[in-house]
């Protein structure tokens, strides 16, 4: 995402929690434009407060496009899971959309005030929040709570020409799907080639999703041309989702 918003010419602040794993993918972003590099855990309000009042800084006051975005809790059934395990991954996955959206709002207003008026919030989630899978109870659960969170925002913000999105991937191939697919692995005993195999199957196009594919429906969702959609969510997973709705 971060690749392909630099190359539309943005200008790009990306975090992650570890140091050195975020300068060095700002590094390797640097050649393509303008990318600042933050460490910051999404699920401490004090950072993420002092992330985006920096970030902002740099952008002059302004955020134009802000992306919400964590890894996935682990996987497991209810058995295994404690109370701990269920409200780290709401932190995870929820609080952190959240509180990046209420300490960024300042900032995306500031951007919605310009005479083009270009503000968008997009949250990154899952086909979990469409069609729950069946091994990611925490994930389905905290993804739908993002969903409901979006939709109020949208219709909250839409006044002031700030548009709210979900975007969903579906299988893609990611070190995220590498994890889930070890995981299924090590539970089921299959190869993890036959189960990449399976979640092709379960394409309309019967294979997994690239990073880039990914990434050019969250551009699309943060230009000029996506003025009038919001409160959509919207799966990019090559028609794994079969709902009509």
């Amino acid at each position: 995402m971060a690749e392909s918003l630099l190359e539309e010419g943005c200008r790009v602040a990306i975090c992650s929690r570890d140091v050195d794993r975020i300068e060095a993918a700002a590094s390797s972003l640097s050649h393509l434009g303008e990318v600042i590099p933050f460490a910051c855990d999404v699920t401490d309000e004090e950072q993420i407060a002092s992330t985006v009042e920096a970030a902002a800084g740099h952008f002059d006051g302004r955020i134009n496009v802000l992306v919400t975005n964590a890894g996935g809790p682990p996987s497991g059934f209810i058995a295994d899971f404690s109370a701990d395990d269920w409200r780290r991954g709401i932190e995870l996955n929820l609080m952190s959309t959240i509180n990046l959206c209420r300490h960024s709002l300042p900032f995306v207003r500031a951007a919605a005030g310009d005479p083009d008026r270009h503000a968008r919030i997009l949250m990154i989630t899952s086909i979990s929040a469409k069609q729950p899978i069946p091994n990611l109870y925490i994930s389905n659960t905290a993804r739908a709570g993002v969903q409901g969170f979006c939709k109020s925002l949208a219709e909250e913000l839409g006044p002031e020409s700030i548009t709210v999105n979900t975007v969903l991937p579906g299988y893609t191939e990611t070190d995220r799907l590498v994890d889930l697919a070890v995981a299924t692995s090590k539970r089921t005993g299959e190869s993890i080639e036959d189960i990449y195999a399976e979640w092709s199957e379960m394409t309309a196009v019967k294979r997994l999703g690239q990073p880039a594919e990914f990434a050019s429906a969250v551009v699309y969702l943060a230009s000029r041309q996506a003025a009038y959609i919001t409160g959509i969510a919207f799966p990019v997973d090559g028609g794994r989702v079969k709902s009509l709705m």
